[in-house]
């Protein structure tokens, strides 16, 4: 009878955690202090780091179609593309040094690929041996190093981890854009034998576990593709993130709905958005390194995004694909410092702002290339167009204009006029000389001063408001 009672509590208490846990996932949901933190943080780094780093755009002696996603392209069996992890050994990576990097950079958070679609994981994963460990002569955990690195340098760190791809998993199929055309179908044809669930328990929750429990503090899960995952499996995923990390913030693709903030992948939003979001950018035209990618953004460009993507609402995680040795490509050490020198005049204007009653004047209508009619390797819809205008954005009584890529004597601010709002106070970050200012109905004209500050042609006006 003791075992009876026993039997009935354990199958109670199960019942009780999977309703509070899934039932209720939503209810989890971050609260505002949380998802505010992360929103005037404004600026990370996302970093696509793997095997395909090791081949670095070549298959067998020629470039490779697909970049970081080449072993569907090329059609490879996983025994071949495996085979990388022989060579695989990062002996030069440092992780304190690409902490430093981003945090120079005037970056706030980092979030890096635990494991991609090639299913390959970059920890020690214990339920899985396909990772850099068991498989690389390199034999330590780089997520463990940079870990540490992060709680070193007050960075906050976050888990990039494919969910619906996997192209080492048996059990994982895929529809987009057309069934199993994102599967390994080399290995395992058979589309309809898989059963994503076998994955999700095999594979998915014992690697996410983990992840939340022996890396300290983890910031952001950072999911992507999440296909064919039910709405019940995106519950109990989210709900197992906020149980073993509640302060955890976690991305929509989750899947079902569900999920902290959205993700704009290269994209900008074509309005100001009040509702948390992000966008990921490519600092050159790939994820994940690639010696044949010459399409690198200029430092201007960089920050003109950043501006835009702030004075609209959201965060920026600029990607960076580290090389095979664990060295950051030299064009992106370039850039980095670039934008840290920029930061470190402007950045007021950028941490803990929120969009003002406009995000822009004096736009250009700038035709973007459609993502909608670009396969997901090469997809960014980012304008490159670099002409003068106006962003602006609100901390209190502040209003930060900048003006982008400004080569006029002057400025004209038409929606802070003189009918609606008093100026009692105009700098330009980083000038040593005052600017000139007067204020009428037709808005707030300032002088630009002779000398400017800085060598990325983005400025900063301070405007104080009474």
């Amino acid at each position: 009878m003791k075992h009876l009672r026993f039997k009935v509590l354990i199958g109670i208490t199960i019942c009780l955690i999977a309703f509070c846990s899934v039932g209720n996932a939503q209810t989890l949901a971050a609260t505002d202090a949380q998802m505010q933190q992360w929103r005037d943080a404004k600026f990370g780094l996302f970093l696509h780091w793997g095997l395909y780093s090791q081949a670095a755009g070549d298959w067998k002696g020629k470039p490779y179609k697909g970049n970081e996603h080449f072993m569907i392209y090329e059609k490879l069996s996983l025994k071949e593309y495996g085979s990388l992890a022989k060579d695989f050994n990062p002996t030069s990576f440092d992780a304190g040094k690409w902490v430093k990097a981003a945090k120079q950079a005037g970056m706030k958070y980092i979030i890096i690929t635990s494991k991609h679609h090639d299913g390959f994981a970059m920890f020690n994963s214990h339920t899985n041996d396909y990772n850099i460990v068991k498989q690389a002569p390199f034999k330590r955990d780089p997520l463990k190093e940079l870990a540490d690195s992060c709680k070193a340098y007050g960075m906050k760190l976050g888990f990039y981890y494919s969910l619906g791809r996997d192209w080492e998993d048996p059990d994982v199929a895929t529809d987009w854009p057309t069934k199993g055309a994102r599967s390994n179908v080399v290995d395992y044809p058979d589309e309809d034998a898989k059963d994503f669930s076998k994955y999700f328990e095999r594979k998915v929750k014992p690697q996410v576990k983990q992840l939340l429990s022996e890396y300290g503090t983890v910031s952001v899960l950072w999911f992507d593709t999440p296909e064919r995952i039910s709405k019940p499996q995106s519950e109990e995923l989210y709900a197992m993130v906020k149980s073993l990390q509640p302060n955890c913030i976690v991305n929509s693709r989750v899947g079902n709905g569900l999920g902290d903030f959205k993700v704009s992948e290269q994209q900008i939003t074509d309005k100001t958005d009040n509702q948390p979001w992000e966008s990921c950018i490519t600092m050159s035209k790939g994820w994940g390194y690639n010696k044949h990618d010459t399409e690198w953004k200029s430092p201007e460009l960089i920050v003109r995004q950043l501006v835009e993507v702030v004075c609209k609402g959201g965060n920026l995680l600029l990607n960076i694909g580290p090389k095979g040795d664990g060295t950051f490509p030299p064009q992106a050490i370039e850039r980095l410092k670039a934008v840290g020198k920029w930061m470190n005049i402007n950045s007021e204007a950028i941490y803990g702002t929120s969009p003002w009653m406009v995000a822009g004047e004096q736009i250009s209508e700038v035709t973007l290339s459609s993502s909608a009619i670009k396969i997901d390797v090469d997809n960014d819809a980012t304008s490159t167009t670099i002409l003068p205008d106006i962003y602006l954005a609100a901390k209190g009584k502040v209003i930060y204009v900048f003006a982008r890529s400004w080569k006029e004597p002057a400025i004209n601010i038409k929606s802070i006029s003189a009918d609606k709002f008093t100026v009692v106070k105009v700098t330009l970050l980083g000038a040593k000389t005052a600017v000139k200012w007067e204020q009428n109905k037709n808005g707030l004209n300032c002088s630009v001063p002779s000398v400017l500050p800085g060598e990325i042609p983005v400025y900063v006006f301070k405007v104080q408001l009474k």
